[in-house]
């Protein structure tokens, strides 16, 4: 093997041994987005929380989650203060900076929340013409249409709890969301008979854990990856996604 290659090698290997030297703790940030991540009580929780920490923990790591708004979390991986940024979209434009584990965590299904006593039914994007939809800042939203449209205008939030509570005073006419996500946040501030959806969905996507680039997290990504395709094929996979199934009965 020439000797350059073998110097790379070393190289990737000694950064692994690096990552384990620091305590085999993943630092990741995420911003509270339930049923998928969220704070309870204090503790981080919810249903990708759950998993990666399983996986994670198969691996031998602690997962260290911490709790920001979504920009702040972009920054804090790009600036190398975390190693991992738990629940993004893949976008071509973040394999720059971010290093996606191949296997997803969950998928979502974008929906346009109305207030029950308000509402505005969507069949294609003509029905929110001169509408103001409620959006969250940095926010991915699969529908390139809907993303580029300028029939609506759009109004961000600075949580998904303050979106919801512009839609129930009629600030604002719909609000974009996952419809699980949408739901559950809906029973958890008492919402339910104030809130509705359209059942058409605007997009889905999926979400991912990425960890920042950087040869030390290689290795991780893929394991990750693999342990997470082993733990979906198990009854305590199973078990998980059907506490979490219906957000709706999360009623207080």
């Amino acid at each position: 093997m020439p000797l350059f290659k073998r110097q790379i090698i070393a190289i990737f290997l000694l950064c692994g041994l690096a990552f384990a030297a620091r305590g085999e703790t993943l630092r990741v940030v995420t911003e509270a987005w339930p049923p998928y991540v969220f704070e309870e009580n204090g503790q981080p929780a919810g249903l990708d929380y759950e998993i990666s920490r399983e996986v994670l923990h198969r691996l031998g790591i602690e997962l260290d989650l911490q709790f920001m708004p979504w920009k702040r979390c972009l920054l804090a991986l790009e600036q190398g203060h975390a190693d991992g940024i738990l629940d993004i979209f893949h976008l071509p434009e973040r394999e720059a900076s971010m290093l996606f584990v191949e296997e997803p965590l969950s998928e979502v299904e974008f929906v346009l929340f109305h207030a029950r006593n308000r509402p505005y039914p969507y069949e294609r994007l003509e029905d929110l013409r001169d509408l103001v939809i409620g959006i969250s800042p940095g926010y991915w939203y699969n529908n390139e249409a809907f993303r580029n449209s300028t029939l609506f205008s759009r109004e961000e939030a600075p949580t998904h709890e303050a979106n919801l509570g512009k839609l129930v005073r009629h600030r604002v006419d719909l609000v974009v969301n996952d419809r699980r996500a949408g739901l559950f946040l809906s029973a958890q501030l008492g919402l339910l008979d104030q809130v509705d959806y359209n059942r058409k969905a605007i997009g889905h996507d999926r979400m991912y854990l990425a960890l920042r680039r950087d040869p030390a997290l290689q290795q991780l990504a893929t394991d990750f990856a693999r342990e997470l395709r082993r733990f979906k094929r198990e009854p305590a996979y199973a078990r998980l996604q059907a506490r979490y199934a219906r957000p709706e009965d999360s009623r207080p």
